[in-house]
């Protein structure tokens, strides 16, 4: 299945997208949130849309998308889980994965403006795989992983590079900014992706190709992140692990290059659909 939800921002209604329509789960009576996946609820979803699909009302497709999960209570990313990004970046490839937290209320659809913070002079991209867990994950064998994963999203893991780098070398800052999560179109439960190791990943800007890849480059599989984070926290339904960025970032470029106001990001992920962002000036909203 493919979940969406969609709406004005903040009023966000489920849905689903099948056979390329979008159908109102509303008379579902459950967004995608926490309780949702936590209760078995893509199972009760798939056997209630048998009934019920026919006589959806049909969701026109100039209505906004928004983040196809309802605020999970973390997003955990993964740096230099890409070989070459780990090379552009003039670091060495981690021993254990690198971790750190993006704030929840950086979430937005996959179609929101990206907002350049305030005083930000370094605003970058990172086209990445999402991974949304589906059953509660504590001390999690790596062989049971995938048991906790309910589906994948693209993710647009925005970064300011200054905030991330040169105010205290804390990465949660210059990750956390409103508009740095847009998440989306839509959360592909897992048996529609065959091998989310294999998965193409691209983005670029105004038309330029900038990052073009494979999950076959993380450093980390999935298994592994999974059973990794899950030593450390519990993961709970509707917990995202955004999994890295391959190479391609602006940081990268040789010299960097960074957003600016009028900028168009266009990324995708094999199966996992597309998204175009276009960069706004937080002082020009």
């Amino acid at each position: 299945m493919k979940l969406i939800r969609f709406g004005k921002q903040g009023k966000e209604k489920p849905g689903v997208e099948i056979s390329g329509k979008r159908l109102d789960c509303s008379s579902f009576g459950e967004d995608w949130s926490e309780e949702f996946f936590g209760s078995g609820g893509i199972t009760k979803l798939a056997k209630w849309l048998q009934q019920e699909a026919p006589q959806l009302p049909e969701i026109p497709n100039s209505i906004r998308l928004g983040s196809p999960i309802k605020r999970p209570s973390k997003i955990i990313c993964v740096g230099l889980n890409y070989s070459l990004h780990a090379k552009e970046s003039n670091m060495p490839l981690p021993e254990v994965p690198i971790l750190f937290m993006k704030a929840t209320s950086s979430l937005c659809g996959p179609n929101d403006p990206i907002i350049i913070p305030k005083n930000s002079t370094k605003t970058d991209w990172e086209v990445e795989l999402a991974v949304v867990i589906g059953e509660k994950a504590s001390y999690v064998e790596k062989e049971n992983a995938m048991d906790h994963v309910a589906g994948y999203c693209l993710h647009n893991d925005v970064s300011e590079r200054d905030f991330q780098l040169h105010h205290g070398g804390q990465w949660v800052k210059g990750k956390s900014a409103d508009h740095f999560a847009p998440l989306g179109p839509y959360l592909v439960t897992k048996d529609e992706i065959g091998d989310p190791h294999e998965l193409r990943l691209w983005l670029k800007i105004n038309g330029q190709m900038m990052q073009d890849s494979n999950t076959s480059d993380l450093v980390f599989d999935i298994p592994t992140l999974v059973s990794y984070i899950s030593q450390y926290m519990t993961l709970l339904p509707g917990d995202i692990i955004s999994t890295g960025t391959p190479s391609g970032v602006g940081l990268g470029l040789k010299p960097p290059k960074y957003l600016q106001h009028g900028d168009v990001v266009e990324l995708g992920i094999d199966g996992l659909g597309e998204a175009r962002q276009e960069a706004k000036n937080f002082e020009k909203l």
